[in-house]
This record gives C-alpha cells, sequence and structure tokens, in this order.
C-alpha cells in the first residue's frame, strides 16, 4: 500500500488527531485588489503534522491565500497566526526568520536553470547558514538521496523530466527542514501516473520528516489520495472544511457540484437532474 493509500484509511478521524494548537491559524483574512473583493473574512486552521488540502475553482482566491500564509501579501484586515503570533505584526527580521521555517514548491519547480542540482538545493543553506564545504555536502546529498535523485547532482534542469524537477524542487524545499510546506498545484499538467507518484511523494515526505503540509489543488481524486483534511475555498470564503470522508458525504451544493465535476466520489450533481429525453419521432 503507498503512503498515499495508507493517509486515506487515516483521514476519517484526522478532526480528531490534532496534537494542541494549529501551527497556523488565518482569522478573518480580507484582501481586494481595487474593487475585487478576493477574501472575504477566511477562517482556517492548520493542524501540526497533517496534510491540508485547499480546494477551489480558478478564481476562488486559492494563490492569494497562500501568498499571505508566508506573508508574501499583507491584509486589508486579519491574521496569520504561525505558533500564535502574528506574522504582519512581526518585524523585518521577525519575519526573516519565521519564513526559515516555510518550505514551499511552486507550480512550475521554479528551479535556477543556470544552476546545477546540486547548486539548487545547496541554495538555501548558502543563503541563510554559514556551513563548511563537507556540511554543505552532506546536507545536500542527503537531501538528494531521500527523494532518490542524487544520481543527477550535476545535471541541469533541461536536462530533467518533470517528475524529477519536483523531486528536486522539494530536496531544495526541506533542505532546511521547515516545519510548513507549501505546495501551490503540484500536480497540474502532469499525466495520471506521474499525478500518483507526485501524491506518493508529498504523502513520504510528511511521514518521514512529520512536517505539517498545505497543498492547494483543484485534482479532487489527488486530494482524496493524500489529504488528512481539507477546506474547500468558493469565492473568497471557505465554504466546508473536513476530512475526505466528510466531503464525500457533504450536502453543501457547492462542494457537491464541485466533486461531481471533477468525477470523484458516488456523487450525484447538486443542480436539478435534467429532464427525461424525449423518444425521436417513429421511436417503440
Amino acid at each position: 500500500m503507498t503512503t498515499a493509500a495508507a493517509n486515506q484509511d487515516d483521514a476519517a478521524q484526522a478532526d480528531q488527531t490534532t496534537s494542541g494548537e494549529p501551527i497556523l491559524r488565518v482569522l478573518g483574512l480580507h484582501k481586494a485588489f481595487g474593487d475585487q473583493q478576493v477574501l472575504r473574512g477566511i477562517d482556517l486552521d492548520i493542524p501540526t503534522g497533517q496534510i491540508t488540502v485547499i480546494i477551489g475553482g480558478s478564481g476562488s482566491g486559492k494563490s492569494v491565500l497562500i501568498k499571505h500564509l508566508v506573508a508574501l501579501l499583507r491584509p486589508d484586515r486579519g491574521e496569520v497566526r504561525f505558533h500564535g503570533r502574528n506574522l504582519f505584526d512581526m518585524s523585518d527580521l521577525e519575519l526573516l526568520e519565521a519564513r526559515k521555517h516555510f518550505g514551499m514548491l511552486f507550480q512550475n519547480a521554479a528551479l535556477f536553470d543556470s544552476m546545477s542540482v546540486y547548486d539548487n538545493v545547496a541554495f538555501p543553506l548558502r543563503e541563510h547558514l554559514k556551513l563548511s564545504k563537507a556540511a554543505e555536502r552532506e546536507r545536500v546529498m542527503a537531501a538528494l538521496q531521500e527523494l532518490k535523485v542524487d544520481y543527477a547532482e550535476l545535471k541541469f534542469p533541461s536536462e530533467l523530466s518533470g517528475g524529477m524537477r519536483k523531486r528536486v524542487a522539494l530536496a531544495r524545499a526541506t533542505i532546511l527542514r521547515p516545519q510548513i510546506l507549501i505546495y501551490d498545484e503540484p500536480t497540474t499538467g502532469l499525466d495520471p501516473v506521474m499525478i500518483t507518484q507526485v501524491d506518493d511523494m508529498i504523502a513520504e515526505t510528511q511521514e518521514r520528516l512529520q512536517v505539517t503540509s498545505v497543498v492547494i489543488s483543484h485534482d479532487m481524486a489527488s486530494t482524496f489520495r493524500i489529504a488528512h483534511r481539507i477546506a474547500m475555498l468558493h469565492e473568497g470564503q471557505i465554504v466546508e472544511v473536513g476530512s475526505p470522508a466528510v466531503f464525500k458525504a457533504s450536502s453543501n451544493p457547492v462542494v457537491r457540484r464541485f466533486i461531481f465535476v471533477s468525477g470523484t466520489g458516488p456523487l450525484q450533481a447538486a443542480t436539478a437532474p435534467p429532464a427525461a429525453a424525449t423518444a425521436p419521432p417513429g421511436a417503440a
């Protein structure tokens, strides 16, 4: 059984397995760009040590929300608390220190094209830590070995497959051993086999490092494979939060429609059923 499949077995109990205070807490978050109100009072707890998947359609505010989670955007009002402290009350130095505890895997991996795999993964170490060459190499090679891409240390991103780029990007994101990993649409543009491999990579990394993971997705099959907890964002608001089992049994019409259209789960459309087809003239 894959790690992702094992997560699904545990998911029904996810709401009861949080340990203490959430590592991240979003409170009353509002954000507008001009006349466009994108976030409309988001309240969301991110449980420590679990995989939380935030789902929603295009334009629902997912990307804007994750930028607030690492304080790349400032809200019009509201808070994001990391270990109980509001990120937006921190000084620049405090915020820089807090961000060391976050790792991010971007949708397109965002590797530096002019750097080798080794140098890409070593980059955060060189920015934040003063290590000897020997200590740096030990850390980098360990990270690459954990994700089974150590043989590619001298290759450049253009020489890697899509799946390998994801693994190298994850090695870079985890090299400082962050407390929180954020994945921005990690399966977009991948074939079904590669999607399953990326799902397993996310679940295995969470289990191996005991890291809190936040995944932005619109892929419900992937979401049900890896999530301990799901939150649905719709028109700038959280409309449902719970385990995969809660979502599969949801009576919320927005949730049901989203899952039905995705083709996952034994759900019927939330809208009225179509009228019975009219038999063509002369049909028996």
